[in-house]
């Protein structure tokens, strides 16, 4: 009779092979597509890579661990189910002998041992990750276009049958999309379907792999692997120019760049002899990770963050790879050795990380064509403000002042007015003045420090200085002063102002604002304020202006 252990081996063979048939297993059991998952998954955190985590100096990432013989028991004996050890124990329901074990909380589903069963009959065999295996070219299962080949002859495995071919219109917007990214004008769908040669597709496909749009379409991938942006992240998130690295991504695709050239320059394009520029800004792939710049941090660990940021990124777009586990131990279901990690991080780390000045081809042509076109802007200037800079000032003596408060000024020799203190509260000045000049632009008032007054003026506060609320004018034929118009001020300019008493506010028309001189803490300082009227007043035989100033602030700010 056989060994009671045999038997119920055996029995368990007869139950996998019912549960197979259950369900559709791949023939044959392709490792790396149906085990590997599973083993990944279930079995290689105690019986895997990291021998700091290994459980029953068992190994099941590799068939030589596998096949190792273990006080007197293997885990897997090619083609022999009833005599490998780990078809035992994902059957059984004890729970000191079921793999996994309970306490790990996973459980094998019956397709999973079904497929663990198959793979064991097969003989086992085991095969290396994908990202470890050279590519090789694939001969089409037959002759004709190499992807339709492919995409029938699994359709036929599949038992399933091609979709009917779809109308040209839905063939049009579908090329677009797919290589440009953008569909296709009404126009040029039109003229496609228009299009009655045999291989109207063909030369549809053709113009838009040359389009530039193509680049740009697939780069979005790719720059989404190289974690491209425009700013730095973190904290401040500021503005970074690596723009120059995008476009080459765009232009390499475009240009048709075979994948091994693609990647030699974004991974070491500097290191090649004689390196060109363009070569160089194609390791900018090393340089989009973000950057921290808060003023506590410690630089040191985030060029640290960086490195590590590298290394996975690295990792992940060409190695299809997560190896940020080996940062703080061997990785536990890839093969990735933490000693490894570090070495790779110190290929890295080492390098140097120069900032490029990239001028455009024609920067010295820019550069000329910016000169030339601000000395002819600055030529056109007085042709721009012909009121300012062809302006002739003539000084005027008043005609007559009066003030609402009644209080009388002294005119002076050179045509000013001289107010003492103390003076009002507040008070409103009506200067009337005349000109011979036909037409008047423009009106300036200069308000004057005099070291006679106890103020040292221009105001009459006690630190001398002054609120103008409001100035209005009216203009009149200087022989005909009774026929009046109001002038509009329409801009006001001053050497200085006080904060919150800019000069505009003079012409406001708003009681409450005005002009003030106080900057720094300096008052006793002459200063000027021009207005600008919104047309000329024109008068051939001369001009008379009225010119009232409103000094309602009050405290003697006047």
């Amino acid at each position: 009779m056989p060994h009671p252990a045999f038997s119920a081996a055996l029995s368990l063979a007869v139950a996998a092979t019912a549960l197979a048939a259950e369900s559709p297993l791949p023939p044959p059991v392709d490792f790396n597509r149906d085990v590997r998952p599973i083993l990944s998954d279930n079995c290689f955190k105690c019986h895997g890579f990291d021998p700091g985590t290994r459980k029953a100096g068992r190994r099941l990432d590799t068939r030589e661990g596998a096949l190792a013989e273990k006080d007197g028991v293997r885990a897997v004996v090619p083609g022999k189910l009833d005599e490998s050890d780990a078809h035992v124990r994902i059957h059984s329901t004890d729970k000191d002998e079921q793999m996994p074990p309970p306490k790990s909380g996973k459980k094998l589903t019956p397709a999973q041992i079904a497929v663990l069963d198959k793979w064991i009959g097969q003989g086992a065999p085991y095969a290396v990750h994908w990202a470890f295996v050279k590519p090789q070219q694939a001969p089409p299962p037959k002759a004709g276009n190499p992807i339709d080949a492919f995409v029938l002859a699994r359709l036929e495995r599949e038992k399933l049958s091609p979709a009917p071919e779809a109308d040209k219109y839905t063939l049009c917007r579908r090329l677009y999309l797919d290589l440009i990214g953008l569909p296709p004008t009404p126009e040029e769908a039109d003229a496609f379907v228009s299009d009655a040669s045999p291989d109207a597709c063909e030369k549809l496909v053709d113009r838009l792999l040359a389009s530039p749009h193509y680049g740009e379409r697939w780069a979005r991938r790719w720059l989404d692997l190289a974690r491209y942006a425009d700013t730095n992240g973190y904290e401040k998130d500021r503005e970074r120019s690596i723009w120059p690295y995008r476009d080459w991504v765009i232009g390499a695709l475009n240009a048709g760049m075979p994948f091994d050239q693609f990647t030699i320059e974004q991974i070491a394009g500097d290191l090649l002899p004689n390196a060109t520029r363009e070569q160089r800004v194609a390791t900018g792939f090393h340089r989009n990770t973000m950057l921290n710049e808060e003023g506590g941090i410690d630089p040191l660990e985030f060029r640290f963050l960086a490195m590590t940021d590298r290394v996975g990124t690295t990792a992940a777009t060409w190695l299809g790879l997560t190896v940020q586990c080996a940062q703080c131990h061997t990785h536990k279901y890839d093969p990735i050795p933490q000693r490894e990690y570090y070495q790779f991080m110190a290929c890295l780390d080492n390098a140097d990380e120069p900032d490029l000045d990239l001028p455009a081809p024609d920067a010295a042509a820019q550069e000329k064509a910016r000169a030339e076109k601000l000395a002819k802007r600055l030529a056109e200037l007085p042709d721009k403000f012909p009121v300012e800079t062809g302006a002739q000032w003539e000084p005027l003596k008043p005609v007559r002042i009066e003030t609402a408060s009644g209080e009388q000024a002294k005119l002076l020799d050179d045509g000013s007015a001289l107010f003492t203190a103390p003076g009002a509260e507040k008070d409103t000045y009506t200067f009337t003045v005349e000109t011979n000049a036909a037409s008047v632009g423009q009106l300036r008032l200069e308000a004057l420090a005099d070291a006679s007054l106890p103020t040292g003026g221009p105001g009459r506060v006690a630190h001398g200085n002054f609120v103008l609320t409001e100035i209005t004018v009216t203009a009149a034929p200087k022989n005909a002063p009774a026929q009046t118009q109001p002038v509009k001020l329409v801009r006001a300019e001053a050497d200085a102002a006080q904060p919150n008493f800019p000069v505009e506010q003079a012409i406001d028309g708003q009681p409450g604002t005005g002009w003030a001189i106080e900057t720094e803490g300096k008052w006793n300082v002459s200063r000027t304020a021009t207005f600008t009227f919104e047309k000329p007043v024109v008068f051939p035989g001369g001009t008379r202006l009225t010119v009232r100033l409103e000094q309602q602030y009050g405290k003697q700010h006047t």
